[in-house]
């Protein structure tokens, strides 16, 4: 069974809780399981933000705190820089054989102690420019939180695109609507209606895809490991 402990780190205005339901309803939507518990302060623009999704393939029995990770995800760097984060440092309990995605372009400067202690868990840290990507695909940063869940299902295995993209639309145009965003035909009511929030899943999409290209091209796969867990190669 593929399981794993997603712990999102990022700062207010950066879309961390959407994109932690969008991930776990996705999920959802695939046929596995998953929860969701959200974790922020002051609701405020640059104010730190967690966000704990478990997902699995099969039964999951906890909810709550992520304490041991196997995946951390990054949303801006200055979780890393400036210590943003409710969880320091912020690779804090994570496993073995685990890996970190960080919005950043670039390998960001870590101390000798942290590359030490990243190296003694075989942690992978890989680093996508994903406010790039979003710019690029859906015409807005404010799709960036897209780009890195896109980039976390296409490591993981899980969701697949059309999961993802149910659960888009489920998060923006509601219940019940079980047309694809990309091929839905509405009449005029409905585009009306519905328009500007299906634009806004067919952009979000846009950026998702990209990342899932991005990922793909920088060879980042997946091996079976000891336990059944996952570790990607590069």
């Amino acid at each position: 069974m593929r399981r794993y402990n997603v712990r999102m780190a990022g700062v207010g205005g950066q879309g961390v809780v959407t994109a932690s339901h969008v991930l776990s309803n996705g999920v959802i939507q695939s046929g596995g399981e998953s929860t969701v518990v959200p974790f922020f302060g002051s609701e405020k623009r640059m104010a730190p933000v967690e966000s704990y999704v478990r997902i699995a393939d099969g039964k999951l029995y906890e909810i709550g705190e992520i304490l041991y990770p196997n995946v951390i995800v990054i949303f801006h760097s200055q979780v890393i820089t400036h210590g943003k984060s409710y969880t320091m440092p912020f690779y804090s309990g994570i496993k073995d054989n685990s890996f970190i995605l960080v919005n950043m372009p670039r390998k960001v400067e870590l101390s000798q102690d942290e590359e030490r202690e990243l190296e003694q868990k075989r942690a992978k840290v890989f680093y996508l420019p994903a406010t790039e990507i979003a710019l690029q695909a859906a015409g807005t940063e404010v799709a960036t939180n897209m780009v890195m869940i896109g980039a976390v299902s296409a490591v993981l295995g899980l969701p697949d695109l059309e999961s993802l993209e149910k659960a888009l639309i489920e998060r923006f145009l509601g219940k019940g609507l079980v047309a694809s965003g990309g091929t839905a035909s509405l009449d005029k009511a409905m585009e009306k209606n519905f328009g500007p929030k299906l634009d806004l899943v067919n952009k979000n999409m846009a950026a998702i895809r990209a990342a899932v290209k991005y990922a793909a091209e920088q060879g980042w796969v997946q091996v079976t490991t000891e336990g059944g867990s996952k570790q990607c190669t590069k």
